[in-house]
């Protein structure tokens, strides 16, 4: 009976097998094989290395041979091994187009629904999608602006945050209407190990109340003022505070959106007066634009939601108590996206909305 040969390892060999045998990332496989080889390299029999790996001595020959004639290639996977595909073309093309389509009981499918609408193992459906990036379960919600002067306007309001104008004061303003006063019915338990914190979904109404806010973009800081209502009135009121409140030498940039109160008769007969006030409005259906928008969504998640209040009063403490905090050290929000890449991305997204529309039309016969 031939005596096999004795298995080399380089120290560099060793140091590379040992990598292998020991890293989380390497496949169960991979790890095994290497730890053979270590095995046999120092010293152990065949037979050893088979009873202290629990595998066959066939095993443990096998990989000696390839080792010896390959090395590290000896252990790799021939190509072509594994399990062939079993879907024919005309299965995956099923599924690939269903996916794309309602599900017979309505909505999205599902991969059992899938499944069971295509003969396919569930496991298969799910590979499927997996590889072709389709998830019917998910749904993104967008909106494109209609504005004749999008392009226009939306310069207009970049160019103050990319280059803000000397002795002037660039501000964010919006109005966050119908904030609920809402108290919960019970109180819920306190975050505790083991268990988070609990709210009831359900609740009584106390009334609403309106927020106008301003943030100033280069410092953070925000001017806020609330109201019951949500008219020109409470504008121009809030346009009075801030016209108090900010130094007389600067001039005052106004970012808003174009709600008709913005823009009523009484509040244009003011800004005449007031020359230092200065309007830029955003395009319709834009809000993005309007960085404020961050700090209300910062004030509902943190406030507005999580909150239990017994009056309007109650809310509009806790609403003020959380801006006094934010402006004792206020942060910015700072404008970081490429305007080009924003403006492109508008433009593919209209030619791709436009083909969805005129797909139909351009299929039917004349």
């Amino acid at each position: 009976m031939p005596v096999p040969k004795p298995v080399i390892v380089s120290e560099e060999e060793r140091k590379q097998l040992q990598s292998v045998a020991g890293a989380a990332t390497s496949s169960q496989r991979e790890a095994f094989r290497a730890r053979i080889i270590l095995g046999l390299d120092r010293g152990l029999g065949a037979a050893e290395v088979a009873d202290e790996l629990e595998t066959s001595l066939t095993t443990v020959s096998k990989w000696r041979g390839r080792w010896s004639r390959s090395g590290f290639g000896g252990l790799r996977e021939a190509a072509g091994r594994g399990r062939k595909a079993k879907l024919s073309a005309k299965a995956v093309g099923e599924v690939l187009s269903l996916a794309r389509t309602q599900a017979g009981q309505g909505g999205p499918w599902s991969v059992r629904a899938m499944a069971a609408k295509t003969g396919m193992s569930k496991s298969s459906v799910q590979r499927l999608w997996a590889a072709h990036d389709l998830q019917p379960h998910r749904m993104r919600d967008f909106k494109l602006s209609k504005d004749l002067q999008f392009e226009e306007k939306f310069w207009d309001v970049v160019g103050l945050y990319l280059n803000p104008p000397d002795r002037a004061l660039v501000l964010c303003c919006d109005e966050k209407s119908q904030c609920q006063a809402l108290e919960r019915t019970q109180p819920g338990l306190p975050l505790g190990q083991g268990h988070i914190r609990t709210q009831t979904h359900d609740y009584y109404r106390h009334g609403t109340v309106t927020l106008f806010a301003a943030l100033d973009y280069l410092s953070g800081k925000v001017f806020a003022h609330t109201a019951p209502r949500h008219r020109h009135q409470e504008w121009l009121a809030f346009l009075r505070k801030i016209d108090k409140e900010v130094d007389a030498t600067l001039d005052i940039h106004i970012i808003c959106d174009n709600y008709a109160t913005h823009k009523h008769q009484k509040v244009k007969a003011w800004l005449e007066r007031n020359r230092r006030f200065h309007f830029h409005f955003i395009p319709t259906s834009s809000s993005w634009l309007n960085l404020v928008e961050r700090f209300f969504g910062e004030i509902t998640r943190k406030v507005i939601r999580p909150g239990s209040f017994r009056s309007v009063g109650a809310l509009v403490t806790d609403i003020f108590g959380f801006l006094n905090h934010h402006n004792l050290h206020p942060k910015p929000y700072r404008w970081t996206a490429n305007p080009f890449r924003i403006l492109e991305k508008i433009d593919r997204a209209w030619e791709a909305m436009l083909d969805e529309i005129y797909k139909p039309i351009s299929g039917t016969s004349h």
